[in-house]
């Protein structure tokens, strides 16, 4: 039998790419597509066959948490699958506190995604390779600074413009942090406009100005 999926994403090219991707895989069957948290909603009510929700987070109307939420207690028989650009500490648990059984970043591949939905559907918890690395380190104890930090950052953003003051490119912050590129350019942009800095040689003088040093 085939996985029934739901797609939820607000950027419309996101989404047709995922829904394109999951038509290529023998065992998934995609049941619909969402804008945001209030259609995906609407339409788990209306399918009769649902299995996975694939997830987004940051959307308009209802983001991924809120909506997550309310789907898992109004359908306890379909399990969610985060699939975000973030992969901060408070996205990850926000997510898997509101029900989700998998937390994958857009970083990851059609394999990858297959394997995470196949898993949630057999009653897995799932996590992307960057993801699991952060897990294992909240359940072992290591907690990322989370308090004091100024204008709004997270502790991730807080580390990565640490890393930007210790000269570091995006690349080599993405090989530090294990995390894709592409999380680590969002992380920045979050950051440059909560700090109001335009460039990295504001941000590293911010950095300093603040004691947000990296920690190696």
């Amino acid at each position: 039998m085939t996985i029934a999926v739901l797609v939820v994403d607000d950027q419309q090219a996101v989404r047709e790419g995922l829904v394109a991707l999951l038509d290529l895989l023998d065992d998934v069957d995609v049941a619909g597509s969402a804008a945001n948290g209030e259609q995906a909603l609407g339409l788990a009510r209306e399918l009769d066959r649902l299995d996975v929700v694939l997830m987004d987070l940051n959307m308009p109307f209802l983001n991924g948490v809120e909506a997550t939420e309310r789907l898992t207690r109004e359908r306890p028989d379909v399990a969610v699958l985060v699939l975000t650009t973030y992969s901060d500490d408070e996205s990850i648990a926000g997510a898997l506190a509101a029900g989700a059984k998998g937390y994958l970043t857009k970083d990851a591949g059609r394999h990858e995604i297959a394997a995470a939905l196949r898993a949630v559907v057999a009653g897995q918890l799932t996590f992307g390779a960057d993801v699991s690395r952060q897990v294992a380190g909240a359940l072992s104890g290591a907690k990322p600074r989370k308090e004091g930090l100024p204008d709004g950052l997270t502790a991730r953003e807080a580390e990565v413009l640490g890393l930007i003051a210790a000269g570091l490119t995006n690349a080599k912050i993405a090989a530090e942090l294990f995390i894709g590129e592409a999380t680590v350019k969002t992380h920045i942009n979050n950051a440059f406009a909560k700090i109001g800095v335009r460039n990295r040689v504001e941000a590293l003088r911010y950095a300093e100005r603040h004691g947000l040093h990296a920690q190696r």
